[in-house]
């Protein structure tokens, strides 16, 4: 068990910050708390059984209604995950080290830059990826029940980070933009903004990117009121929707409806033959999952080399 024990910078790192990692602890603790008494709660009123054979929830399940609701500040809190977990790093773990100059302890007990920066490094990637690998398993344990509902298909913004992979890739790239604009900045709450900036910029610059990195399909289908969903609802994410004429161009979904104030009612003269759908199937989730993570993990390790190389040239 000895050779398990933390030694040198980590033990002091982990001694320093043992509040906030008990507050870690503790909010994963909590999240699994309310979600899972949520889903217990819910489990207590029936679902009911409908004529077409499938099952929905009972009008009087406040259970099931609570849960959607949770799940929706759930959602909201995974996708702001990673910039807190930056905004900690920046702050209190580096730029408040420089700012009140406690740095200099350590490097004073034959501790290198490198090792110093290393220990905060790894301290906070181990805890942040288990803290949020916990986090993503309590969000499926509530959105195994109100999947496919609105706003929890599997490419809506919260869903798409909550059930996936790419939250950890978030969460590391948080750790070494921390680390390096803590570095940079040297004020607490500076770096805490700078940094969730940043984060927020990359959150929203991928996510407005994650559906051009694999190829779409496309469906087509006829034009009419009794015509037949171009895909089975909850199976495909749309990204562009529109109609055909005879020779394949595509025209405004609006076209017709310019004319006769009726998506589907097209007058001839329109040239109107039918309709298209470009979509992601469900079978990109993971493929887009990874490579999204994968440029996440690259980026962050660029990121952390950056800052390694700025600590060594301020502290050779």
């Amino acid at each position: 068990m000895s050779s398990l024990a933390l030694t040198g910078s980590y033990w002091v790192t982990v001694r320093q910050y043992r509040r906030a990692l008990r507050l870690v602890a503790g909010g994963v603790v909590l999240a699994l708390a309310v979600i899972g008494g949520l889903r217990l709660w819910d489990a207590r009123t029936p679902d009911v059984h409908l004529a077409d054979g499938s099952w929905a929830p009972a009008d009087e399940s406040h259970g099931y209604e609570t849960l959607r609701i949770a799940m929706e500040y759930a959602g909201t809190g995974m996708i702001l995950l990673p910039l807190l977990v930056g905004a900690f790093v920046a702050g209190p773990l580096v730029a408040r080290e420089f700012e009140t100059g406690t740095y200099r302890l350590a490097l004073t007990q034959s501790v290198r830059p490198a090792a110093w920066l290393r220990a905060k490094v790894v301290t906070a990637g181990v805890t942040a990826l288990a803290a949020t690998l916990a986090l993503v398993g309590v969000y499926r344990l509530g959105w195994d029940r109100v999947s496919g509902t609105y706003p929890f298909a599997w490419g809506d913004r919260g869903t798409y980070e909550g059930t996936g992979i790419v939250l950890v890739g978030y969460v590391l790239a948080a750790v070494a933009v921390g680390a390096l604009v803590g570095q940079l900045v040297r004020r607490t709450l500076v770096a805490m903004s700078v940094t969730g900036l940043v984060m927020g910029l990359l959150l929203s610059v991928l996510g407005s990117l994650r559906w051009s990195l694999l190829g779409v399909e496309t469906i087509t289908g006829p034009v009419g009121r009794d015509a037949h969903p171009l895909a089975p609802p909850g199976s495909w994410l749309m990204t562009d929707t529109g109609m055909l004429d005879a020779h394949g161009n595509r025209l405004p979904g609006t076209t017709c409806f310019a004319r006769t104030r009726h998506l589907t009612d097209c007058p001839p003269d329109l040239g109107v033959t039918g309709r298209y759908l470009d979509y992601h199937p469900r079978s990109h989730f993971w493929p887009t999952q990874l490579i999204e993570t994968g440029i996440l993990l690259a980026l962050a390790a660029l990121v952390l080399f950056a800052a390694f190389r700025v600590l060594r040239a301020r502290h050779p």
